[in-house]
């Protein structure tokens, strides 16, 4: 045995004493090399992980945008919700028309006078103050209508607005400009549908005579229909002077309600009128014209501060022509909401308020 195989026989017997041989420390080594490729390997994947690790950010970022969206979102609904509460604040509340009754059984309305009569028998169904003399502001206009309407004018004659139909009682402004050619007949709807002063002005200055004559045509009117507590100062209703009472509007109500113009152009929702080249829409002073759940035949609103809120209407009930006289109501929509709580207040009596409105009833 040469030197060379002796030091490996005493290598490999230190190496079986320890527990080792050489198929081990060959498969030790290959261990060490694949570790040492695994460990090499191992790097590659943490490269890709640091490159991916902005995705994971992105992610986490989108994360964040989601829950940004969601509280924007939130708010988005927060404001919704606080607009529409203030536009339901801005529209009469549905408590406001909520039905009261006093200790007669009665509705409890805001309105200061008022009257409700059945149209056909002329029994009275409600009143309050019906004999009070108050401004009636534009109310008046009806009889401007009627007064119009007996002249017997054309109603397609082209009348002008001119600065003798600016307001200087009040300081109200108008659509209709100075200059303003429209039909007789188109000022008459504009005066009772809109209550445009200039239209009830300028219908008035267009009468034989002048606006003098017609004044004084309007109160004789008056007197031929029975209404002794009426007196008129204007065509428009601008001038607190123009006053009647609850009884008396009844009776006008009732007159007016004769002339199918009066009818239509009370009633009508809304009208385009050319006006200079440009479209302008008029609306109903009456909002109730415009609900499915009314029936009305005539109407009219009217406000300045001395007369406050007033309205009259003939609505149709139970078949029946209800006359309503609402005067002086404070609110912007009380004298609406007064409407609609006599309507609620005669429905929900049924069969007994029947017995009172048929025109053979007591």
């Amino acid at each position: 045995m040469n030197s060379r195989n002796l030091l490996v026989a005493l290598v490999s017997l230190a190496l079986l004493q320890g527990g080792w041989s050489l198929s081990a420390l060959a498969a030790t080594g290959q261990t060490s090399a694949t570790g040492s490729k695994a460990s090499t390997a191992s790097k590659a994947p943490a490269k890709s992980q640091v490159s991916k690790a902005p995705a994971k950010k992105a992610v986490s970022k989108k994360a964040v945008s989601k829950k940004a969206v969601s509280k924007r979102a939130v708010k988005s609904t927060f404001r919704k919700v606080s607009l529409r509460r203030n536009a339901a604040a801005a529209r009469p509340a549905a408590d406001e028309a909520a039905l009261a009754l006093d200790r007669l059984g009665n509705p409890l309305l805001r309105s200061a006078a008022f009257l409700v009569v059945n149209g056909t028998t002329g029994v009275v169904i409600l009143e309050r103050k019906s004999d009070a003399v108050l401004p009636i502001a534009s109310i008046t206009k009806l009889m401007t209508a009627m007064v119009v309407l007996d002249a017997g004018q054309s109603l397609g004659e082209e009348i002008v607005v001119t600065a003798d139909d600016i307001d200087t009682v009040k300081g109200t402004g108008s659509r209709l400009a100075m200059g303003t050619r429209l039909t007789r007949e188109e000022m008459l709807q504009l005066a009772l549908m809109s209550s445009e002063n200039r239209a009830a002005s300028a219908l008035a200055r267009h009468y034989p005579g002048g606006a003098g004559a017609f004044v004084e045509a309007m109160n004789v009117k008056a007197r031929l229909i029975g209404l002794g507590e009426t007196r008129f100062s204007d065509s428009t209703g601008l001038n607190p002077d123009n006053v009647s009472s609850p009884r008396d509007l009844v009776r006008m109500v009732t007159a007016a309600a004769t002339y199918p113009l009066i009818r239509e152009f009370s009633t009508t929702s809304e009208r385009h009128v050319m006006i200079r080249g440009r479209l302008h829409r008029f609306g109903n002073t009456n909002s109730l014209v415009r609900s499915p759940d009314w029936q009305i035949g005539l109407s009219k609103t009217g406000y300045i501060r001395e007369a406050g809120r007033c309205l009259v209407m003939q609505a149709w009930l139970f078949e029946q022509p209800l006359i309503i006289v609402l005067m002086d109501s404070e609110g912007r929509y009380t004298r609406t909401a007064d409407a609609v709580r006599i309507k609620k207040w005669l429905e929900a009596a049924g069969a007994q308020r029947v017995a009172v409105l048929e025109p053979n009833g007591s």
